[in-house]
């Protein structure tokens, strides 16, 4: 009997460790590929937090562009939903089923409405990058297929015309990213025509910077109202001044 129980426990043992290995192998060839939360989503702590790895974003999405992480996904959390734009991107639902469906918050559907109504062009998935060094229009051909497939077109994605040094005749057209309106979408990526998408979205808290407080964007109305309380002026000793222009020891 004590016998039959070892050999049990021996192959239970075997198993256990290949089931690791396994796991280790997946883990370990993950792609080390960035992946982009559903819209709404909360700040990625919190959202690890509160995502109880249910599935029903997932199940809501029309167009299967959500999946949960795998193994092979590592680095993202095991069962919690996220997508590849390249390979589907977000189609900006205006009835966001995804973040509706979420059970527990980790989609905060206050994070994409306004006035009580959901506005997708409120979420931020992630950030658009554009890799100038391999994106065709920088060379001189035209080509705006990233431009045209935003659904936030002239908006969060622009073309600017510029000069073409290289050749000195023609105009190139130069895809830009406005940060504070890309919505991360990912349409842009997908519909890139290169080899490898030379335009890329990125979770937003791995670009975005942050300026300090002590610092001002030009002189507009909240800028006025957060110094507005800072005594700016100086205030000199005029009879320092003096002496310091006369050439005597202050």
């Amino acid at each position: 009997m004590q016998r039959r129980e070892a050999i049990k426990q021996g192959f239970s043992l075997v198993g256990l460790l290949a089931a690791s290995g396994f796991a280790y192998c997946e883990f370990a060839a993950a792609e080390p590929t960035l992946k982009l939360r559903p819209p709404a989503a909360r700040d990625e702590n919190e959202f690890l937090a509160r995502c109880i790895r249910c599935g029903l974003c997932v199940e809501a999405c029309p167009f299967d562009t959500l999946k949960l992480a795998q193994f092979k996904d590592g680095g993202i959390g095991l069962g919690t939903p996220f997508f590849k734009p390249r390979e589907i991107p977000c189609f900006m639902c205006t009835d966001i089923p995804c973040a509706v469906k979420c059970p527990t918050g980790a989609l905060d559907v206050e994070a994409v409405s306004s006035d009580g109504k959901l506005d997708i062009n409120k979420a931020r998935m992630g950030m658009a990058v554009v890799d100038d060094k391999a994106c065709i229009a920088y060379f001189g051909l035209r080509c705006d297929a990233c431009y045209r497939n935003c659904p936030l077109i002239d908006k969060a994605l622009k073309l600017e015309y510029k000069h073409n040094e290289r050749t000195g005749k023609h105009a190139l057209l130069l895809p830009i990213v406005d940060t504070d309106v890309c919505t991360g979408c990912g349409k842009c990526e997908q519909s890139c025509i290169t080899k490898k998408a030379s335009i890329t979205v990125v979770p937003r808290e791995i670009l975005k910077g942050e300026m300090n407080d002590n610092y001002v964007k030009g002189w507009d109305q909240s800028d006025e109202n957060r110094i507005k309380d800072n005594d700016t002026k100086i205030k000199l000793d005029g009879k320092k001044s003096l002496k310091y222009l006369n050439g005597d020891e202050l």
